[in-house]
């Protein structure tokens, strides 16, 4: 105990009580007393140090809390007046209309329904598309694959009859044997790009890396090039991600559309590449006949033509177009009649 305290205490007892061996036993008391309260002051100021720290960070997370609340009733006052302007205007009496929590509750509630039934509807209609879109294709695979055989016998019947038959045919039938020769060629070109546009989307649909160089240089030797036609590549094409089968027909259907309507003495077919940053983009740029700007979507629909060419199914640019939307890329046009045209298309690295 505090020796002031002490004497302080002494200065009030009496004689036989200063003498008194238990007087000891009492300040000794007191001072312990003192000790414990103490202790017990300083335990309740940790405590409420402790209290108090955590009084602050739950006002501080009451306050973010807070902050948050007025956003998202901010965003629904968006969404308020949002709905107002579609749905809660068909008269006076409606735009007047002071939407309370449980309005706005019911509203939302109702607008979530109805997105959940729209979407269930879309999800729905996707796998019935699917289903019907798969359905299409094995049935066109199926027909086209069934209808190459008769074909090939009406050529080789044809073929027989007009050399078994020869010195007795007339011009007239001799015409008409040719015409039916033709007509299964063209059929027979139809048929086999019909064939080959149902295979596009099942055929090889796992993606690796590809070398279009070598891809390229395979079509270019397995093409068929007139002699007045040049197709050069002035850089080493890049590797992309893809498959092969996809990529031969790609650049197959672009070369040839190239080539067959080229109409100047010296046709230039020239195929590169720029580095566009996640992508590759490509070009095969001709100095042919040109397309007209109205012909630039059209010219990607299955068995539109430009020209009445009977060699052609008008199918190769709708393959090229299907390969894109397989391989999410782009591909666009730049043309000027009778000075060329340009394909240009997006491939991921």
């Amino acid at each position: 105990m505090n020796s002031l305290l002490k004497r302080q205490l002494r200065k009030y007892l009496s004689d036989d009580l200063k003498q008194n061996p238990e007087l000891e036993r009492f300040l000794d008391a007191v001072n312990r007393s003192y000790n414990t309260s103490d202790e017990q002051f300083i335990m309740l100021q940790r405590a409420t140090a402790i209290s108090s720290e955590e009084l602050f960070l739950v006002n501080e997370k009451l306050k973010k809390e807070l902050d948050s609340q007025k956003e998202v009733i901010e965003k629904l006052k968006n969404v308020i007046n949002t709905l107002k302007t579609y749905e809660l205007t068909n008269s006076k009496q409606q735009e007047n209309i002071a939407l309370d929590s449980l309005t706005l509750v019911d509203l939302i509630d109702n607008q979530t329904k109805e997105i959940l039934q729209i979407n269930q509807q879309r999800d729905k209609l996707l796998t019935n598309l699917e289903r019907q879109n798969q359905e299409l294709n094995n049935y066109t695979h199926l027909v086209s694959h069934d209808l190459q055989s008769p074909l090939q016998s009406i050529d080789a019947l044809t073929y027989w009859l007009q050399s078994d038959y020869e010195e007795i045919l007339d011009e007239d039938g001799k015409n008409t044997i040719q015409l039916i020769r033709g007509n299964v060629e063209k059929m027979d070109t139809l048929v086999k790009g019909i064939l080959k546009y149902s295979t596009i989307g099942s055929a090889e649909k796992g993606f690796y890396k590809v070398d279009t160089h070598f891809v390229v240089q395979k079509v270019v030797s397995t093409t068929e090039i007139p002699e007045h036609i040049n197709i050069s590549i002035p850089k080493k094409l890049p590797v992309v991600t893809g498959d092969h089968f996809r990529l031969e027909e790609l650049f197959r259907n672009l070369i040839n559309n190239a080539i067959k309507f080229n109409d100047k003495p010296q046709g230039e077919i020239t195929i590169g590449y720029t580095d566009a940053s996640d992508f590759w983009e490509f070009y095969v740029k001709d100095n042919g006949k040109g397309i007209e700007e109205k012909y630039f979507e059209k010219v990607f629909m299955a068995f539109q033509k430009l020209e009445n060419d009977y060699k052609s199914s008008g199918i190769g640019l709708s393959i090229v177009k299907k390969i894109m939307d397989l391989y999410e890329g782009v591909i666009w046009i730049e043309s000027k009649p009778t000075e060329g045209t340009t394909f240009y298309f997006t491939l991921k690295k």
